[in-house]
């Protein structure tokens, strides 16, 4: 019996979320009838190599939609807004990588390994969560099922893979530059990020608190369906490729054996569980890079506070990050016969 197959269309297909798009679709084996590429007028035209076929990229018009079955949209906020209910109104369901439906009450906010009930009920429209948020629910999630979380302090530091392509390449420009004993020019962020590090650029709040910190707490509390949960977040980009890194205090209402911890990480989906005490080998970015799961480690007693643990996580944020929550949310949707 042959698997049904699909209409796919990848809206932002040019930018660093949409190749990873592409080489998903074809490492996860997704059922694709016929792919669509769509993306800023300045790249129609172009051709991207998928499955071995050239494919031209198309810009965005309500016509793009006709006969598509799933758009994966990571094209920026105002861009889904724009086209994502049209696409929805073509009888598509929309899995959107930005921040436009994800407080939206109508929309499933979905972590597949963390809550793949959500998507029973959607109505064409799927939010996919801030990378940040995916990485850490993926480690705490596990133990929130064993006993509820009451508070979070979260540290992240983030690779320029968040902020695009583009952010990558400045990166590696910069690091040349400073070596060479030249200026380095920040044009895509908004300090050098060679050699440097600084706290996320994203808008920040009356209280202080950053954009990017904001969607960690608001968008947890949504996927566990949980909104007593505490959580404060410090969030600050740093001088690596890909792969964002996390440090982790959780705090429970009793205390949570380490031991016991371990052994639900290492059985927990979507987690690579990477200790090794006598060498100090614990996850690292470049570990991390190109990797599916979330690597997780140093688990430890927090020696301040008997009802606290520590973790420390990398993850590849354009892959579990980004891209592959995304087709996952898509195989849900097929084997739960959503779409």
């Amino acid at each position: 019996m042959h698997r049904k197959k699909y209409n796919v269309a990848i809206l932002g297909a040019t930018g660093a979320v949409g190749s990873e798009l592409m080489s998903l679709l074809i490492e996860r084996d997704f059922p694709v009838a016929d792919l669509k590429l769509l993306a800023s007028p300045k790249s129609t035209g172009k051709t991207l190599s998928f499955n071995g076929q050239d494919l031209v990229i198309a810009p965005v018009t309500p016509e793009s939609f006709n006969g598509i079955d799933i758009v994966l949209a990571s094209a920026g906020a105002s861009v889904s807004k724009e086209w994502a209910a049209i696409a929805v109104s073509k009888g598509a369901v929309v899995i959107d990588n930005s921040s436009a439906f994800r407080q939206d009450p109508k929309v499933p906010l979905v972590v597949p390994e963390v809550n793949p009930q959500a998507l029973d009920h959607h109505q064409g429209i799927i939010a996919n969560p801030n990378c940040t948020t995916i990485l850490m629910n993926l480690a705490v999630y596990p133990l929130h099922k064993m006993k509820p979380v009451k508070r979070i302090v979260a540290a992240t530091y983030q690779s320029v893979s968040g902020a695009g392509a583009r952010a990558m390449d400045e990166l590696i420009e910069q690091s040349q530059a400073i070596l060479n004993n030249q200026e380095p020019k920040a044009e895509i962020l908004p300090y050098p990020i060679g050699f440097n590090l600084f706290l996320h650029n994203s808008p920040m709040d009356d209280q202080g608190y950053c954009a990017e910190e904001m969607k960690m707490v608001n968008e947890t509390r949504k996927i566990f369906d949980y909104p007593d949960i505490q959580i404060t977040a410090t969030c600050v980009r740093v001088p690596v490729l890909r792969a964002h890194s996390e440090a982790i205090n959780i705090e429970f209402s009793e205390p949570f054996s380490i031991v016991t911890a371990k052994e639900l990480l290492s059985k927990a989906p979507g987690v690579e569980l990477i200790e090794d005490w006598s060498r100090q080998y614990f996850p690292m970015p470049i570990a991390a890079s190109g990797k599916d799961n979330v690597l997780v480690g140093r688990i430890r007693q927090d020696i301040s506070h008997p009802n606290c643990i520590e973790l420390w996580l990398c993850g590849d944020q354009i892959r579990k990050g980004a891209a592959l929550n995304a087709v996952q949310i898509a195989e849900v949707l097929i084997d739960r016969n959503l779409i």
